[in-house]
């Protein structure tokens, strides 16, 4: 049997705490209804929504991020040859299919594998699914924090980053990762970012800091949590 490769479930703890309330709701105002039916009625709903939204955060890790990063990834147009730097890579969704973009080019994976933001988050599973995908010969995976980037500057023609800035929990550690993103992008070279809550205050900061043709996309309601695509250039030296 063809062996698949598997990219985890999103926030493990809030998806089953969503499913744990919901069905503890639906089973409490279904016990009600004879009794006290406006309490009933009332938990029955507060229930569904709770199981809608675990299904949607279900759908989102199983399917929805898998066609994201491809529209992600379609920001570029490619050469092939690229080096690339994927942030917060998880089990390699992005680092993997931008490898499969650039067969002559280097992806290098960096996390720091916090198993609260994906199940089974490690660098065995990523490595598990660049084999799968026939890349890991490409692919070099790291640990570090995007705060405090472990590369020389200006080292990579491709700096992305897909759901992973927003686990910094303060706006001060945002803006030193996004000014870590450009510093280690080469002159010309591109930042691919989607990221939930704080993509508007990405795009501002790069503006700020000289990046040009900055875009962002409509919100994305991945996770059940608005979202946008990022894209931007460093300018190249004269």
């Amino acid at each position: 049997m063809q062996q698949r490769e598997e990219y985890g479930l999103d926030a493990p703890g809030v998806l089953r705490r969503l499913v744990l309330i919901g069905l503890a709701l639906g089973l409490a105002g279904l016990a009600a209804l004879d009794r006290l039916p406006l309490l009933g009625l009332s938990l029955l709903p507060a229930g569904l929504v709770c199981l809608a939204m675990a299904g949607w955060m279900l759908a989102s890790s199983l399917w929805l991020k898998r066609r994201l990063v491809q529209t992600l990834l379609n920001q570029r147009i490619w050469r092939g040859d690229e080096t690339i730097l994927d942030i917060g890579s998880g089990r390699g969704l992005a680092a993997v299919n931008a490898a499969r973009r650039a067969p002559a080019g280097h992806v290098h994976a960096l996390d720091l594998w916090q198993s609260a933001d994906l199940s089974g988050n490690g660098p065995e599973g990523l490595r598990r699914n660049a084999e799968i995908a026939g890349v890991a010969g490409r692919l070099t995976i790291d640990t570090g924090d995007a705060r405090s980037l472990p590369y020389g500057d200006q080292r990579f023609d491709v700096v992305l980053s897909m759901t992973a800035l927003h686990n910094i929990d303060t706006a001060e550690g945002r803006a030193q990762a996004i000014v870590e993103l450009l510093r280690v992008t080469r002159p010309g070279g591109q930042i691919l970012l989607f990221d939930i809550g704080y993509a508007p205050a990405y795009r501002r900061q790069l503006s700020t800091l000289g990046a040009r043709d900055v875009m962002l996309s409509r919100p994305v309601f991945l996770w059940g949590i608005a979202g946008h695509r990022l894209s931007a250039f460093k300018p190249a030296e004269d």
